[in-house]
């Protein structure tokens, strides 16, 4: 199953993924101070998904042939919208926090925009591949981009779930830029991207206080601005080693979703810069391997999937470690394979094996 995927990768990953649980256990104290049952409910549902569910993800990613999603590219793109759209039926949707995000069936919470994720880079990949000596004509580059993106867009931006929507259009644009989009495309999309944020912040206000918040974190102090403000607490108050693993202040009762998008911020508080450093240094090799595995893969549609799936993690782990740091404006994203979050979690294992399953293709690197 692993012997030849690319080993840097793999132990990369599963370092990862225990540093995660161990970061996680430590934050989820805080929601123990508040509610012995959620924490121990929260501990137990993480280990499953991580030990249990993310472990098979990660196999099954990394034994099917990558080249199968190319096949059914638009099949699985059809079933991400589909699922997706489940979150507005009100027999099936969960609001939480202002948005439908969550499908639940039974004792089973999903999160579909996750798997769109994945499904919208497997499409882009595929059009680029099949389409790449007809790129020149717009109907055959720019539209289908356009309208794919479009019908994303429409999704995500109606729960709303902006910071999902940020790492869909990274990581798709990426993928479309690199499979050989024509400059004035590019440029077209730019603009077309900056004029639909102006028009976002338009008509949605609270995307209009994170601005301000980004722009100037003493802006509502005890509303908006709380958050980033905690957070800058909690790093800052880490020094260069830390409080000590489990002795965080803030995520008690300051830190909203010290679990969640809030779980860089007691990493931080806990083990210092050191720490911070070494999760960032696991983060930057993951995105190396995989931008070398797409550099060297033996197909086209690989190249440019690796290139999109390593853009995804990074992306979201940017988000979320620049938003907490104050250098970026807060979007809500978890921690890849660190924040609460079933099927974020598990997904972002799948496609890190597929990742590993793209290695198997590639020749002459190290």
């Amino acid at each position: 199953m692993f012997d030849r995927v690319d080993k840097p990768l793999l132990v990369t990953i599963i370092i990862l993924l225990v540093s995660g649980l161990v970061i996680f256990g430590s934050a989820a104290l805080g929601v123990l101070a508040i509610n012995e049952a959620k924490f121990y409910s929260v501990i137990e549902t993480q280990l499953i998904y991580a030990l249990i569910g993310g472990s098979i993800a990660l196999c099954v990613g990394a034994i099917i042939p990558h080249t199968l999603y190319q096949k059914y590219a638009y099949v699985l793109f059809a079933f991400a919208l589909l699922i997706t759209g489940l979150v507005f039926v009100p027999i099936l949707s969960r609001y939480h926090g202002g948005a439908h995000r969550w499908i639940d069936i039974g004792s089973f919470s999903l999160q579909p925009s996750e798997m769109l994720k994945f499904s919208f880079v497997v499409l882009v990949a595929y059009w680029c591949v099949k389409y790449r000596n007809y790129f020149k004509n717009w109907k055959f580059g720019l539209l289908p981009y356009i309208i794919s993106a479009g019908l994303v867009s429409a999704l995500l931006l109606a729960q709303p779930d902006f910071g999902t929507y940020i790492v869909i259009m990274v990581a798709s644009f990426v993928t479309y830029f690199v499979g050989g989009a024509r400059r004035k495309h590019i440029y077209a999309l730019v603009l077309v991207g900056l004029l639909g944020f102006g028009a976002l912040i338009m008509v949605r206000p609270y995307m209009l206080e994170r601005i301000k918040t980004f722009v100037n974190n003493t802006h509502d102090p005890r509303g908006s601005s709380w958050q980033l403000n905690q957070s800058l607490i909690a790093l800052g108050s880490g020094g260069l080693t830390g409080r000590g693993l489990g002795q965080s202040v803030q995520k008690f009762n300051y830190l909203p979703e010290p679990i969640g998008d809030s779980v860089f911020a007691v990493l931080g508080e806990e083990v210092g810069f050191i720490g911070v450093i070494f999760l960032l240094i696991l983060y930057g090799i993951v995105g190396v391997r995989g931008y070398i595995i797409s550099k060297y893969s033996s197909f086209q549609f690989g190249r440019l999937l690796a290139i999109g799936i390593t853009t995804i993690i990074l992306a979201q782990a940017t988000l979320n470690i620049g938003s907490m740091l104050g250098i970026l404006p807060l979007t809500g994203v978890p921690l890849p394979l660190v924040s609460h979050g079933g099927t974020a979690l598990m997904v972002a294992l799948f496609e890190l094996g597929v990742l590993l399953n793209i290695s198997k293709t590639t020749n002459n690197y190290v």
